[in-house]
């Protein structure tokens, strides 16, 4: 049983009422009394016909069944135990503009509009762009490499593919010091976007610049490789078909010669020369 229903049933009852001293005025106890029989007959009746007979999901059988309940017992009391008073007029006004407000109350309760179901929450999803290449060969000095499993992602709002998180790119660069007599420490990497003019694609505002940065370990020797993750960002710019020509990685590094010296350490065991 819904709030709706309960709140009908009391409306009616009151309703009943009200309108019993207007209808019937002779044989009546009152006002107190007659709302009183009319919310004890609207209630309990429709009680009894929910439990015993038929539980209506509809408010037009509620209302009916309400209103048949509160008259039940208005008419009995004026059948069996009337008074010999007759109502008077005074206060009538009252009674029917009290009457005509539990009326609206009723229908509005009953056929205005349905609460609005809240809003459910946004379905977030990635949509990814495939980059063509995935892979593509670095080569800067005497470090070479490649950047692999390169693609372009950003977060949307599902079915209205409203943008949530703006778009990234994504990658694995392996780097590879080519020198046979020097060792390199990388320092950064920065990405640049160059469109079909051989013009660099700017980034919106509040938008960092796409750099690759390495750790201070990041000290390579003749011949000796290291593997970066790349999570940098991606302008919305780029998206737009043939719009983006190539993607440059210019790195920045420091050399330094790399000498191999042999240590010559005597020894004896045992107190042996």
């Amino acid at each position: 049983m819904s709030f709706v229903i309960f709140a009908t049933w009391v409306l009616v009852g009151v309703l009943a009422g009200v309108l019993a001293g207007l209808v019937m005025k002779r044989g009546g106890h009152g006002l107190k009394n007659d709302v009183i029989l009319g919310l004890v007959g609207s209630i309990g009746g429709s009680v009894l016909v929910r439990s015993l007979i038929y539980a209506s999901a509809g408010m037009i059988p509620v209302a009916v069944t309400a209103c048949i309940g509160a008259a039940i017992p208005i008419v009995v009391q004026r059948r069996f135990w009337p008074t010999d008073g007759v109502g008077t007029e005074k206060g009538a006004m009252w009674k029917w503009g009290f009457g005509a407000a539990l009326v609206a109350a009723m229908l509005w309760m009953n056929l205005g509009p349905a609460q609005q179901p809240a809003a459910t929450a946004a379905v977030i999803e990635d949509k990814s762009y495939v980059v063509t290449p995935a892979s593509l060969k670095v080569k800067a000095g005497i470090v070479t490499g490649e950047v692999v499993d390169m693609k372009v992602t950003e977060r949307v709002e599902k079915g209205s593919d409203r943008v949530v998180t703006q778009a990234k790119l994504t990658g694995i660069l392996r780097l590879k010091n080519s020198s046979t007599n020097q060792t390199v420490r990388l320092v950064a990497g920065k990405i640049l976007y160059v469109d079909a003019h051989g013009q660099p694609i700017k980034l919106e505002d509040a938008r960092s610049e796409p750099t690759v940065k390495f750790s201070s370990s990041s000290n390579l020797d003749p011949g000796q490789e290291t593997t970066e993750s790349m999570d940098v960002e991606f302008p919305a710019e780029a998206l737009k078909a043939a719009r983006l020509k190539e993607i440059r990685v210019d790195l920045a590094y420091i050399t330094s010669p790399y000498r191999e010296e042999t240590l010559r350490i005597p020894v004896s065991i045992g107190g042996r020369p």
